[in-house]
């Protein structure tokens, strides 16, 4: 069917064919007069379908011309259009939407005249800059409006990976009472337990690793207990006894963003999780909900600033790891006041 170009929307003007193609499809926006305007998007993927043809006002124009238009009428044409043409082909209806979002998608088997917008879609390229503070803002309208928000990353071979990403509570069973003050003694990155009764305490709320005859604290969990009033840290050289902010130090410079990590740390461990060191799966702590012994890590963990910006390659390397291992991957934002949890999902819609 026949369609004019002009500006940013190709126009149908025969009302039967344009009642057709919106009725059957549900493209375009009816217009006075009993025709439809399409979103250049739209009318692409019509004339890529061989359902449209298109002329200007120099006469019939290819759909490379067509696309070449687009590309300068609307910002990421290229991104958007794989975006809607995989929507499409899935069996949805979805329609271009130039707010926060990009597009807005119906239920299988709705339409906008019987349904509500399921998803919010943002499209979006691989090389473009992750930064969080954007997407807790796209969450927060989301949540609002009560649609669930779908993250449509277009790799550059055109491939799509889709991921959702929804607010965390993380909260486990796990107490963090220690009964007692044990004596440890601080050597390089770690603090070394030797007294076999006040290992007892520490190890019954899972603190540090028994190796040995020594019970070994992490840096992070030192200075938790410290705060806790459970540890006392001496200079393995000198046995002088050191003070919270010395042991914090010396860990700061053996780990950077140590602050950051550790004020992740207590929160979970407040809300009854057991936090391990995530090294293994390269990220900062695998997250248990109770007993180790009764259950593998349910959560790999991240501790970022508020501001935290990153690249999407490293988004999908963590995402893609924790679905590996079956586990379910957060970023831990770290504020003055309080950590907020995000978690991501890889999906197919």
């Amino acid at each position: 069917m026949p369609g004019r170009l002009v500006e940013d929307t190709v126009t149908i003007d025969d009302p039967k064919e344009a009642s057709q193609i919106h009725n059957r499809g549900h493209f375009g926006y009816p217009i006075s007069g009993g025709g439809l305007e399409l979103d250049l998007i739209e009318a692409g993927y019509l004339m890529e379908a061989g359902r449209l043809e298109v002329t200007d006002r120099r006469g019939k124009i290819s759909f490379e011309s067509l696309v070449r238009h687009a590309s300068r009428e609307v910002e990421d044409f290229g991104t958007r259009y794989i975006v809607y043409r995989d929507i499409r082909q899935r069996g949805f209806v979805i329609k271009p939407d130039y707010g926060e979002f990009n597009f807005r998608v119906f239920p299988r088997g709705g339409t906008p005249n019987d349904s509500q917008t399921r998803h919010w879609i943002k499209a979006i390229p691989e090389r473009a800059i992750f930064d969080v503070s954007e997407y807790q803002t796209l969450l927060e309208t989301s949540e609002h409006t009560r649609k669930d928000l779908l993250l449509a990353v277009v790799d550059e071979e055109g491939d799509l990976t889709y991921y959702t990403l929804e607010r965390s509570r993380p909260k486990g069973s796990l107490c963090i009472d220690v009964g007692g003050t044990a004596t440890g003694f601080l050597v390089r990155d770690r603090v070394l337990v030797f007294d076999e009764d006040e290992m007892g305490p520490l190890s019954v709320p899972f603190y540090g690793k028994r190796i040995g005859a020594t019970l070994q604290l992490s840096l992070i969990e030192s200075v938790h207990l410290m705060d806790l009033g459970a540890l006392r840290v001496r200079n393995s050289r000198t046995g002088k006894e050191l003070t919270r902010q010395g042991v914090a130090s010396r860990a700061a410079r053996a780990q950077e963003g140590f602050e950051l990590r550790l004020a992740a740390f207590k929160d979970m461990r407040g809300r009854g999780l057991l936090v391990k060191t995530g090294f293994k799966y390269g990220t900062h702590f695998r997250v248990y909900e109770q007993d180790p012994d009764k259950g593998h890590a349910r959560f790999l963990v991240h501790a970022v600033p508020k501001d935290y910006r990153t690249t999407w390659p490293e988004v999908s390397r963590g995402v893609r790891l924790a679905h590996g291992v079956k586990k379910e991957w957060l970023l831990a934002r770290v504020g003055e006041d309080e950590v907020g949890y995000l978690k991501f999902r890889r999906v197919r819609p």
